[in-house]
């Protein structure tokens, strides 16, 4: 896709989105927006809110390169709470599900990545250039309905978000890592002089997860696998994925997945426990993903003026793994990350890990 395509559209979509919202007359909330089998179920009315940060301090070397850093808060609404404005876009939107069980959610964060060697003031044209990004994002997530009535497993959630931000010196990333590393004695960052310019952000993400795609129960022990598909597009991220996530546990929850910061597999920010049988429950877990990769901003650099870029590496694929533990209204998770290399002087794959605290409430 030419880079003034992958601009414009989402460009168009954003600004057309927010005009229908503007013009439309508010309304708190919608008060059912199920048909079909999602209409059978009493809708969740509890808020969740998760904490995660991702970094590379989880890995065996402990190095900071690369994706080095992020940090999310996201909040995640009742089900059929969502602002009829948002609801009547999302009605206009052909591929989104407005049918479902609508959540809202509401994510804000920062991510920073670094050349191989941090302590190096000069200019490294040929490594990783040095960026940070701090985005908000605004999404709908609407839970389509149940394979079974009687079973809990949801089959089908469809994926809707708008993210607005700024990459360079405006995200504050050179300042967060240099008190950081300052306060735990790590060697001070260098290099950030150089790092990309100053550039707002704009992207559109869909994405689509079937739950109910395998289950199984053997002796108790719970299996169930999750394909997913996703497209973003955009000034930061523009890709294309597809992988699967697999998992085994106990009363495994109606969940999609641990929460990740993007580009990554995807999660949820909601869980909703067994709260009839045993208060303690929880999962491991392992997904793949492929994503072609058609624009990257913290590897092919400003859009609009030069800044550091690298060639970059077309696919990428990511491997995870790890475990969940839920307990009662609470849910902690860690996943360890393996990612090929995302540009062509790249030596070899990276790893960093994610730890995510979930509360419902």
């Amino acid at each position: 896709m030419p880079l003034s395509r992958a601009i414009q559209y989402p460009a168009a979509l954003s600004v057309s989105l927010l005009s229908l919202m503007a013009a439309t007359p508010h309304v708190s909330a919608q008060e059912n927006t199920a048909s079909g089998p999602q209409s059978t179920r009493t809708p969740d009315e509890k808020w969740g809110v998760s904490l995660s940060v991702e970094n590379d301090l989880f890995t065996p070397t402990n190095s900071d390169q690369h994706y080095t850093n992020g940090v999310r808060l996201a909040f995640i609404s009742p089900e059929d709470s969502a602002p009829a404005s948002f609801l009547n876009v999302a009605k206009k939107v052909p591929f989104f599900a407005s049918n479902g069980r609508i959540r809202t959610s509401y994510s804000f964060g920062q991510t920073m990545y670094t050349p191989d060697d941090i302590t190096i003031a000069e200019n490294q044209p040929d490594d990783r250039p040095w960026a940070g990004i701090l985005a908000g994002t605004v999404g709908l997530l609407s839970d389509t309905g149940l394979q079974n009535d009687g079973d809990g497993n949801y089959s089908r959630i469809d994926t809707l978000e708008l993210t607005l931000g700024v990459v360079g010196p405006a995200s504050l990333a050179d300042k967060t890592q240099k008190i950081v590393h300052k306060n735990i004695n790590s060697p001070a960052p260098e290099g950030w002089d150089n790092q990309i310019e100053n550039e707002p952000l704009l992207n559109l993400t869909y994405e689509r997860k079937y739950r109910s795609w395998f289950e199984a129960d053997i002796a108790g022990i719970e299996f169930d696998a999750t394909p997913h598909g996703a497209v973003s597009l955009g000034n930061a991220f523009t890709n294309a994925e597809v992988g699967t996530m697999f998992r085994m546990g106990f009363d495994l929850p109606a969940d999609y997945g641990p929460p990740r910061i993007r580009p990554s597999l995807p999660g949820s920010d909601f869980f909703v426990p067994d709260t009839e049988g045993f208060p303690l429950s929880g999962y491991l877990f392992a997904g793949v993903a492929g994503r072609y990769v058609a624009r990257d901003i913290t590897l092919d650099g400003n859009t609009f003026q030069d800044s550091n870029s690298v060639d970059k590496e077309p696919l990428v694929g990511d491997l995870q793994i790890g475990f969940a533990v839920i307990m009662g209204q609470a849910r902690l998770t860690y996943t360890h990350v393996y990612r090929t290399a995302e540009y062509t002087a790249q030596d070899g794959a990276d790893q960093f890990g994610s730890l995510s605290l979930s509360f419902r409430f």
